[in-house]
């Protein structure tokens, strides 16, 4: 007996996030080939394939299986204005047990960039992740100068937990990151971003 999955869709006030689809090769290979110099400060190094339509369908079968696994949940930020993808969110390294936790990582396209979208995308997986996943804790890094990063992180509730050395290679070299936190029952205060 086959089960069919409903289609996860999450609604903010201007996008629909949803798992990536083969149809969506050619806007984000566009997406990204028009953001590359805005994006590989941030990303880990680029692949001399990166952007090829075998990498994509990788991408797209790799984000299925993960979502139905429950490990991750890798999402497009479709703009549903016009249909534009504007960038993608990944809640990934789902973790079950006592830690009931989950890491996010997130770009948006330089046209993109500072017009609010990553906000609403990030406030709606979190509610997601809390409400419906139940997990307990969301965590995310950013380089310490990232501050546009920095800025929705603590905009959306995160808050600022310490420096992890070395943690993980961005645009080749080993790089710091800053890390940051949101929980489900926070008690630690508030921040003074407002």
């Amino acid at each position: 007996m086959s089960i069919l999955r409903r289609k996860l869709r999450l609604e903010t006030e201007r996008l629909t996030l949803r798992l990536p689809a083969h149809s969506d090769y050619r806007a984000w290979a566009s997406l990204r080939e028009l953001s590359r110099d805005f994006l590989t400060p941030w990303d880990p190094l680029w692949v001399e394939d990166a952007l090829s339509r075998k990498a994509f369908t990788n991408r797209v079968y790799w984000a299925a299986r993960a979502e139905a696994a429950g490990t991750a949940l890798p999402l497009f930020l479709i703009r549903r204005q016009d249909g534009a993808l504007v960038g993608g969110i990944t809640l990934d390294n789902i973790r079950r047990g006592p830690a009931q936790a989950g890491t996010l990582g997130y770009w948006v396209g330089a046209p993109h960039a500072r017009k609010g979208y990553m906000r609403e995308a990030l406030e709606a997986v979190v509610h997601h992740a809390f409400t419906q996943l139940d997990l307990s804790r969301l965590e995310a890094g950013c380089l310490p100068e990232n501050a546009a990063s920095r800025g929705v992180l603590e905009k959306v509730g995160f808050k600022y937990e310490g420096v992890a050395q070395s943690y993980l290679q961005i645009n080749g070299r080993w790089r710091n990151h800053v890390l940051y936190a949101n929980l489900r029952h926070d008690r630690r205060g508030r921040t003074d971003v407002g």
